[in-house]
């Protein structure tokens, strides 16, 4: 990250700027492609840039001394709770929706999906269908006090959204945890909805930001 920040204030690069392709810019900054690509989601989390497909990354804003560089140690340091609160409410919440969700309700959460698989056929990670999903789920739930509570942590469930699709072939998986979740709502089984929210949580968690900071 630091050397990507110098790279970028070393060009004068102005908001709007498109980095180059992946392959030439971990040459030419002597790192692999693969911490390459956890720094620009690191910076992508931060609204510092927006890695758009076909397009590359294009710098939003520009970085401001070592902020970004503390934002990431922050970040990472409170990712941990994010997740332990995305468990708490998420999985209630599914447990609710399976009881209380309307018919208009089921509908919203198919077409979440259904806009989840197209982004992902477009080669894209799903994550506009994903906060749909999410948010049909929460609105099926019928508790206006746990919609507040998700609605305070949005940011953070976003920054843990971007890294988890982020990750290697993870976007379809994703999709097909939904599926589960979606199927046990449908049936009208509270049980196995929250059992398939859980399992979801679980593995959004698994992040490589937190794979780097323990090793």
């Amino acid at each position: 990250m630091e050397q990507l920040c110098k790279h970028i204030a070393d060009r004068d690069m102005k908001p709007g700027d498109r980095l180059p392709p992946e392959r030439e810019l971990a040459g030419h900054l002597g790192v692999s492609r693969a911490s390459l690509s956890q720094a620009l989601v690191a910076l992508e989390v931060q609204g510092i840039l927006a890695v758009r497909h076909g397009d590359g990354a294009v710098l939003v804003r520009r970085p401001v001394g070592d902020m970004a560089i503390r934002a990431l140690r922050e970040h990472a340091d409170r990712l941990p709770e994010v997740i332990e609160a995305r468990e708490a409410l998420e999985v209630k919440l599914a447990e609710l929706a399976a009881n209380r969700r309307s018919d208009a309700e089921m509908a919203a959460i198919d077409h979440a999906l259904s806009v989840m698989a197209s982004e992902i056929t477009d080669g894209n990670r799903g994550d506009s269908g994903d906060e749909l999903f999410h948010h049909a789920i929460t609105e099926a739930a019928h508790s206006p006090l746990l919609a507040r509570l998700m609605g305070e942590i949005a940011g953070l469930i976003r920054e843990t959204r971007i890294e988890s699709l982020s990750q290697s072939n993870r976007p379809q998986t994703s999709l097909e945890h939904h599926r589960r979740i979606a199927d046990a709502v449908r049936q009208q089984n509270s049980v196995e909805a929250g059992r398939a929210m859980a399992e979801h949580i679980r593995l959004v968690s698994d992040v490589a930001l937190l794979r780097s900071a323990d090793s």
